[in-house]
């Protein structure tokens, strides 16, 4: 099976990568996601004030239809546009959306490529296509072996790069200072978010941390989470590409894109922080919890709607997709592999009463 394969793979270079200094760190990002989360209407405003500053344009969404809106006003005048890996997109089912709009979508990190490809759904946080075959992702992409995919994938989208007019990505970090955090190893998001004209970052409002310091910390134990000593991209985008080479006067949108925008959404998040899945909230989306899930392996990846695994089932039903927390076997598994040990069973354990009418 697929997904054992990488389970076994992940878990050999996490235990290479996890030592006291990790842990001490993962307890402090622990703390750092508690405090923002209990100060989050405060944390929203002095980000808002802040981007926009920096030269972003921001918005806030309250729903998947807000959101939606917000987007396709953005990109309005677009003909192509391009993502990066992004489960809020997703979450927003950004690509039909768009597409019904006439506008041409094409998705850059390979593992989302293949799923578009395949009209498939990704079933892991940072591995989307994890539950799919090498021959699958051959046979949708048109190649033989793994070096015929780099050079075919590497073709097509630097094609579809060079006539992009627009750029959606996600973000793993905000800080509340006003700078985006984004970790890759391909390097699409890199280009996603500078080559095209418009750009527009969406996200959910908890991942707004209270400073660029705690932002970095958080991204730290996120990669090393994901099996990671470092990535090989982190990017830090705080306001529109400017220069200041003549005269000292400043031009903006000079290299990079002329707008960028941020949509934070809610979709059920500021309701989810007074209930008794505010925990999930801490999730820093590393995805070593799935892996560690026996239920997880054994359906392949298959649980969930628009996230997926334990996890998974808490955070489609804090955002109203169909949630099935009835696979949850309480095992604690995902708990001794979170780096912040968010407590899914518990809120598993209600979910399930909620589902069979036992509380409201």
């Amino acid at each position: 099976m697929v997904i054992k394969k990488a389970r076994k793979n992940l878990t050999e270079r996490r235990l290479k990568i996890l030592n006291r200094e990790f842990f001490r760190l993962a307890e402090d990002v622990r703390r750092i996601k508690e405090h923002s989360i209990e100060n989050l209407e405060y944390l929203i405003d002095t980000a808002e004030k802040n981007m926009e500053r920096n030269g972003f344009e921001v918005y806030f969404a309250k729903n998947v239809r807000e959101g939606q809106k917000v987007v396709l006003d953005f990109f309005e005048d677009s003909s192509t546009v391009l993502k990066a890996k992004s489960m809020v997109s997703h979450e927003l089912d950004l690509n039909s959306a768009l597409m019904e709009g006439g506008t041409e979508v094409w998705e850059t990190d390979l593992g989302e490529l293949v799923i578009q490809m395949l009209n498939d759904r990704p079933r892991h946080m940072t591995m989307p296509a994890i539950h799919i075959k090498a021959d699958e992702a051959f046979k949708a992409l048109g190649v033989e072996d793994f070096e015929e995919l780099k050079i075919r994938v590497r073709k097509l989208l630097r094609e579809k790069l060079a006539k992009a007019d627009g750029g959606i990505t996600g973000a793993n970090v905000i800080s509340a200072d006003g700078s985006l955090f984004i970790i890759e190893n391909e390097g699409n998001a890199r280009l996603v978010s500078a080559l095209p004209e418009k750009v527009m970052t969406v996200t959910g409002v908890e991942k707004i941390v209270d400073s660029f310091s705690s932002a970095v910390k958080v991204s730290e134990v996120i990669w090393k989470s994901a099996g990671y000593y470092s990535p090989s991209y982190l990017n830090v985008i705080s306001g529109i590409s400017k220069s200041g080479d003549i005269e000292k006067r400043i031009i903006k949108g000079l290299h990079g894109p002329s707008k960028h925008a941020i949509l934070l959404l809610d979709n059920g998040r500021m309701k989810a922080r007074d209930s008794a899945f505010k925990e999930a909230l801490y999730c820093v989306r590393c995805g070593a919890c799935q892996f560690s899930c026996p239920s997880y392996e054994a359906l392949n990846a298959d649980w969930g709607v628009v996230y997926s695994g334990g996890i998974g089932a808490v955070w489609n039903y804090i955002t109203g997709s169909e949630s099935n927390p009835f696979y949850c076997l309480n095992c604690g598994a995902c708990v001794e592999t979170c780096p912040l040990k968010i407590n899914v069973p518990e809120m598993l354990r209600k979910l399930k009463m909620i589902k069979i009418g036992k509380i409201n």
